[in-house]
């Protein structure tokens, strides 16, 4: 595998394009939702990503942004057939609040429609760059939360295995002003790499630092290998020099490597699973947080729900266009 696509220090380009839609059904762990994703790609280059497949090869060196985004929203939910609207993640398969959003604000303006017609969201991000949309989101901290996904605060090993994101502390410094300003923050350590983060110094770290600036929820998971992904982590533990790794690897996820095109996601023996979770969940109850998300309620769908000004009217434009 050609990782220099992957292991990359030059920025990625930006590309606008049109899409044809923008908010999408989605199920995770048997659990359906809606989700919107301005952009493709990601600037963040994590070598762990589940986003990268065949379906996007440019996904680390060009992001599109989704320039329509903000119109498609409005007629979606304009036009929504259901008596119900699920919350809304924001975003499942790339970051909403990567460096394109500071030239596109995509992200901010469907946070905004969101808003209009009352209908809940969480923010999924790695990013320091949500800061600018403080306020934004305290205005709604009722009806919302921020997702923030940490990995490690050991920056060497940071630098490694996502070398396009923050520096942890500039992104806790964030979540604390999140924090301290009402709306619910989440730590979600996801994933947990085997040898490389899941010992229990790094995962401390992780939940005393979020203990410490208010966090109260924390949740995570261990790593899944698909057979791209598994390129990308092999490299990962070569240039992090841990020995016996890909026998260890191939143990716990019993293959045989190389993993040839095998287009399922495999996960960790079960043993080592638990053993690796039981810790986090301990760990939370001894300082008093919660494993888990906060929950939204459902935005229930009534006849005049929609028609709230003159922005949401149907007009002759909207036949025009």
């Amino acid at each position: 595998m050609n990782l220099s696509s992957w292991y990359k220090k030059s920025a990625p380009l930006f590309t606008a394009k049109e899409s044809k839609s923008i908010l999408h059904d989605f199920f995770v762990y048997g659990k359906e939702g809606l989700t919107i994703n301005p952009y493709n790609g990601c600037h963040h280059r994590c070598g762990y990503c589940y986003a990268t497949y065949e379906w996007s090869p440019e996904f680390y060196d060009r992001i599109y942004a989704k320039i329509n985004a903000t119109d498609l929203l409005y007629k979606q939910i304009r036009s929504w057939k259901k008596n119900i609207i699920n919350p809304v993640m924001i975003a499942s398969a790339t970051d909403a609040y990567q460096p394109a959003e500071l030239k596109y604000s995509l992200t901010r303006k469907c946070v905004e429609v969101l808003q209009e017609f009352e209908i809940p969201y969480y923010v999924f991000t790695k990013s320091s760059l949500i800061e600018r949309d403080l306020e934004l989101h305290k205005r709604y901290s009722n009806n919302c939360f921020v997702v923030w996904s940490i990995t490690t605060n050991n920056e060497k090993i940071k630098r490694v295995i996502e070398p396009g994101t923050p520096p942890s502390k500039s992104v806790f410094r964030v979540i604390e002003k999140f924090c301290k300003s009402g709306i619910k923050c989440v730590i979600n350590i996801d994933p947990i790499l085997p040898l490389i983060t899941d010992s229990a110094e790094d995962i401390s770290s992780i939940l005393d630092t979020a203990n410490d600036i208010g966090v109260e929820y924390v949740s995570g998971a261990i790593l899944r290998l698909r057979y791209d992904i598994w390129e990308r982590m092999k490299y990962i533990l070569q240039t992090l020099k841990i020995d016996n790794s890909i026998k260890f690897y191939e143990k716990i996820f019993k293959f045989k490597d190389p993993i040839i095109n095998l287009k399922i996601n495999l996960n960790a023996e079960r043993e080592y699973s638990v053993s690796i979770m039981k810790f986090l969940e301990w760990e939370l109850e001894k300082r008093c947080m919660k494993f888990g998300y906060p929950k939204l309620n459902i935005k229930k769908i009534s006849s005049s729900s929609f028609i709230k000004n003159k922005k949401n009217m149907v007009s002759l434009v909207d036949f025009m266009k």
